[in-house]
């Protein structure tokens, strides 16, 4: 499996899969994997050829008495399942990367308008 942190790794993967003409599936999550993520990457195995996993803790999904600082982070341990169930590309996201202006600022590299 291979591991990326950068949006631009992501679109260079499935662009050149996409090229190949070869299915993708996707799968984002917190992180903390369970049976019922893990189950989700099964389904994207049956039904495509690729299977990319995104983890990422957003803080903007916590409200004001929810602790994002104490959400439960077990990455080697994701990482490990995620080699065992045979996906292909794991997304570990930054806040920066994310929201390069800030989480405070509000709309987050995907949601930008032109």
């Amino acid at each position: 499996m291979q591991t990326v942190h950068t949006i631009a790794d992501v679109q260079a993967f499935v662009g050149a899969r996409r090229a190949q003409g070869l299915r993708i599936g996707f799968v984002p999550t917190m992180g903390n994997l369970h049976g019922g993520h893990l189950t989700l990457i099964e389904k994207a195995k049956q039904h495509c050829d690729v299977v990319v996993v995104s983890i990422y803790v957003n803080p903007l999904q916590f409200g004001p008495n929810e602790d994002y600082d104490s959400y439960p982070r077990t990455t080697e341990q994701d990482q490990q399942l995620l080699t065992e169930h045979g996906v292909d590309l794991l997304y570990a996201a930054s806040t920066t990367e994310i929201y390069p202006e800030g989480s405070d600022k509000g709309g987050c590299r995907f949601c930008r308008r032109s």
